[in-house]
């Protein structure tokens, strides 16, 4: 079938453009269709406690992140059945919502295992390569850490700021993406390293509206060594 064509076409090129290591995207096959699973969390929802509350993961993840993969597969299985019809207006329709939804799942899968408990290395540095390419072309962490916090701050209505690796220019990038881009969207020369959700519903119980507290404390539980292996094996 078509759409299982496409699945495995866009698979392959989500997985490189999402780090190389794998998206952990949850793809099963049900009656035929590649449907999309909402993939289990590598630590406790209270594992990021005081920086995140359990009960934002939790909604997080539980009501939000699954709301995306229910709509995507929804509109993958409605793009099955306009490709099988060959209906065009009902394909062409369906892309704002596959766009969206995919997207959805897509970066809020990376964005979990962007994140780590403190005791097991959340905030530590990141070292090797990645520490370097930081330190060459930030002057330092800290100053990378500023830069991503002010296009975060400063990013409009709801979306995604990024730290990427350009394979193109062979260096870091900090990109913004409105709504629910994902950074492939911006280009394939794009390796996404690691991603901050500055939607609301990232941190409005804890933090309200104050989104600059949310992004000072958030790096806090930065899996750092995460985004160093995908560094490493992208641009060894």
């Amino acid at each position: 079938m078509a759409l299982r064509t496409v699945s495995r076409r866009g698979l392959a090129g989500l997985s490189r453009n999402g780090g190389g290591l794998g998206l952990g995207l949850g793809l099963v096959t049900v009656r035929g269709l590649k449907t999309f699973t909402l993939p289990d969390l590598p630590y406790d929802y209270g594992a990021l406690v005081p920086y995140i509350s359990g009960e934002i993961m939790q909604l997080h993840h539980q009501k939000h992140h699954q709301t995306y993969v229910t709509n995507f597969n929804n509109a993958l299985e409605h793009l099955d059945q306009a490709m099988a019809k060959g209906h065009s207006p009902t394909i062409v329709k369906l892309q704002s919502a596959i766009k969206f939804n995919g997207g959805g799942h897509i970066n809020h899968s990376v964005f979990w295992k962007n994140l780590t408990p403190v005791r097991e290395g959340g905030g530590e540095p990141p070292k090797g390569s990645l520490a370097r390419a930081v330190e060459n072309q930030f002057g330092s962490l800290d100053s990378l850490i500023q830069k991503v916090n002010v296009e975060g701050a400063a990013l409009q209505g709801s979306g995604w700021v990024w730290l990427a690796l350009d394979k193109d220019q062979k260096r870091l990038s900090i990109e913004t993406t409105f709504n629910q881009d994902p950074l492939v969207a911006k280009g394939s020369s794009y390796v996404l390293l690691l991603g901050i959700d500055v939607w609301e519903h990232a941190y409005y119980l804890q933090y309200k509206n104050v989104r600059p507290d949310y992004l000072k404390n958030i790096w806090k539980v930065i899996n750092w060594k995460y985004a160093s292996d995908v560094y490493e094996k992208e641009c060894p």
